[in-house]
């Protein structure tokens, strides 16, 4: 079917933008006319022009009586830019094709609804899931002020880590390395605990993709942090979560640009949702976390995690002692385990890429 045709060429748009707009949606739109694509675009910058304003600047007056297609509703409000209904209405566009609603409570329907009251032909749903996924990111954000959570994993065959002496690199191939990376410049900011930076010193940058970086984020409950770890180095946004730390520590990260954020405590760790609240309140629509087992483990205990993305090695490890992907005391009963849903398997170089939500996605 075309609109499915012209959608797809919509959705593959918008993708462009991912990583470039938070805590914007990422969008896609292309006006066609007698089956000829005349207008393409998608929203590129947080605060720059939306898709629609792309297409039908490309279409120009040969818009005027063709038909737009669009990942997301077209919103009707005045925010960082004017409304695109009503450049859709002047441009003279006969029919909209729209893939989903925006759930943001300022359009949620009446971007249709005024497309519809100009006399606008609307047609809503065309790869409707596919649309939402794309934009699964701002629709939680939008609807609770909490940032989306992605938990990424590169484990062994057997679950491990890192071998018993904390050998972790490499057990997953370049590709789920360069796969990563794309995650670290899809979502906003990227979190892990101090013992990863001990361990590891990462810098927690975007290397082997094109990008922004994301924003550094270290669970530091105790203020531990050597004012030495390469991450508080590098340019760009900082932010150490703790819960005690000494005023001379403190003073020290802070001649260095970086941000301590003190929040309450859970059992002596930060609380991570006194964290996520005060993301949401700063923008911060989405955090990847990759820290060891033991921040994996907090964050799924506390149900905290919306999405994991799991890279697994074909290779064995092996060894009690050896560092397990997921730490904490676990669950008594395999009834009371996490059960994923809306399960993807994928293929990535000679890794597997096992992705999944802790919740099911409402259809």
């Amino acid at each position: 079917m075309n609109d499915e045709r012209f959608m797809e060429i919509a959705l593959e748009l918008a993708r462009r933008g991912e990583g470039s707009v938070n805590p914007n949606p990422i969008t896609g739109a292309v006006v066609v006319k007698n089956g000829v694509i005349i207008g393409r675009g998608y929203h590129k910058a947080f605060g720059g022009p939306h898709a629609e304003v792309f297409a039908l600047e490309e279409a120009g007056e040969n818009a005027r009586g063709a038909t737009l297609y669009v990942t997301l509703e077209p919103c009707c409000h005045h925010g960082k830019t004017p409304p695109c209904t009503r450049l859709i209405v002047d441009a003279g566009i006969k029919r909209a094709v729209i893939a989903c609603r925006d759930t943001n409570p300022q359009v949620n329907g009446q971007g249709i609804g005024h497309l519809h009251e100009a006399g606008i032909e609307v047609t809503e749903g065309v790869l409707e899931e596919e649309a939402k996924r794309l934009n699964e990111i701002f629709f939680k954000f939008i609807t609770t002020h909490l940032p989306f959570v992605q938990l990424k994993l590169a484990m062994s065959l057997d679950g491990k880590i890192a071998t018993r002496t904390g050998d972790s690199k490499w057990i997953t191939g370049e590709a789920s390395r360069r796969e990563a990376h794309r995650l670290r410049r899809k979502l906003a900011a990227v979190l892990v605990g101090l013992k990863t930076v001990i361990v590891d010193d990462p810098r927690l940058t975007v290397r082997h993709v094109l990008g922004k970086d994301p924003i550094r984020i270290v669970l530091d409950g105790q203020g531990k942090i050597a004012v030495e770890a390469t991450l508080l180095h590098d340019a760009g946004r900082t932010i150490i979560a703790t819960v005690s730390m000494s005023r001379d520590k403190e003073q020290a990260l802070l001649d260095l640009g970086v941000e301590v954020w003190r929040l309450p405590a859970d059992q002596g760790r930060v609380d991570l949702q006194s964290l996520l609240k005060r993301l949401g309140e700063e923008g911060i629509d989405s955090v990847l976390v990759e820290g060891g087992g033991e921040t994996a483990a907090s964050f799924l205990s506390a149900r905290l995690v919306d999405k994991v993305s799991f890279f697994i090695a074909p290779i064995i490890i092996g060894g009690h002692d050896a560092v397990p992907a997921v730490g904490g005391i676990g669950s008594e009963y395999v009834s009371e385990g996490i059960r994923l849903h809306d399960i993807e398997v994928e293929q990535v170089g000679e890794d597997t890429l096992y992705t999944g939500y802790l919740e099911r996605r409402r259809k």
